[in-house]
């Protein structure tokens, strides 16, 4: 997995601590650069090839499934990256275009966003568009590799129980004293592609709307897995949501 964070050190502890709680207890320091290779900040990421080696081994679907949940989650647990490169593509409205030719996708992005991308162990890469004011607002794409058993996006179920096991994967609201409330909003296949969106709140905090899309594609060699998520809290709804699900909805792999 990986975890990237902006706080203000005098907010570090707080802030870590808060997300920690959702991860892995396994973290280990690494570099994070913007698409000058320039490094821009520290992220912090934990080791979750163990996990993903164990999960794609597994022979019943559900272990398949957990596998897949498991970097779903992650684009949950990426906020914005420190960085000041703006993506130089074709311009659609309000939106820009964003190929990534290398790793074979496209998405439409606010004009005005700035984008930053890296890679860690279990996950080959990953790129992120936030707005350039403070926010916890963004959209994502993590693209992780697959093993030789995973060959379409029914190896890990339909979409209808696959959203289903997803958000009730995330729901701690059931645990004394209550955690995280997981909530399917809606779900679809379309496209080649799943298409979810689901809501999560932590107990006292604002409730976080996330829209996904799940692909899958080969780049030669072997299977990756595409996830790309987009979310924002509710106080800023009027604001992020419309272009944030259009953004998601826009994902195309070329």
């Amino acid at each position: 997995m990986l975890l990237k964070l902006t706080v203000s050190p005098s907010q570090s502890s707080k802030a870590m601590a808060s997300l920690f709680s959702l991860c892995c207890p396994s973290l280990r320091p690494c570099i994070f650069s913007d698409l000058e290779g320039t490094t821009k900040c520290r992220i912090i990421s934990c080791n979750a090839k163990r996990h993903y080696q164990k999960g794609i081994q597994a022979c019943n679907g559900t272990k398949r499934r957990e596998a897949m949940f498991r970097f779903v989650f992650t684009a949950f647990l990426l906020p914005a990256i420190g960085s000041n490169a703006l993506a130089e593509n074709d311009v659609v409205g309000d939106f820009q275009v964003y190929v990534d030719n290398l790793n074979k996708f496209k998405i439409l992005i606010p004009q005005d966003w700035l984008v930053g991308s890296g890679e860690t162990d279990g996950i080959k890469s990953v790129t992120a568009f936030y707005p350039a004011e403070a926010s916890s607002s963004n959209v994502s794409v993590v693209i992780t590799g697959l093993g030789p058993d995973f060959t379409r996006l029914e190896s890990f179920g339909k979409v209808d129980a696959f959203a289903e096991s997803l958000v009730n994967g995330l729901d701690r609201s059931w645990q004394r004293p209550p955690g995280v409330a997981a909530k399917l909003i809606d779900c679809k296949a379309a496209n080649g592609l799943y298409y979810i969106e689901y809501s999560l709140q932590k107990p006292g905090e604002s409730r976080r709307h996330l829209y996904s899309a799940i692909g899958m594609a080969s780049n030669g060699w072997y299977n990756r897995l595409y996830t790309v998520t987009g979310q924002f809290v509710e106080d800023e709804s009027e604001k992020y949501s419309s272009p944030i699900e259009k953004s998601v909805t826009s994902f195309k792999l070329i």
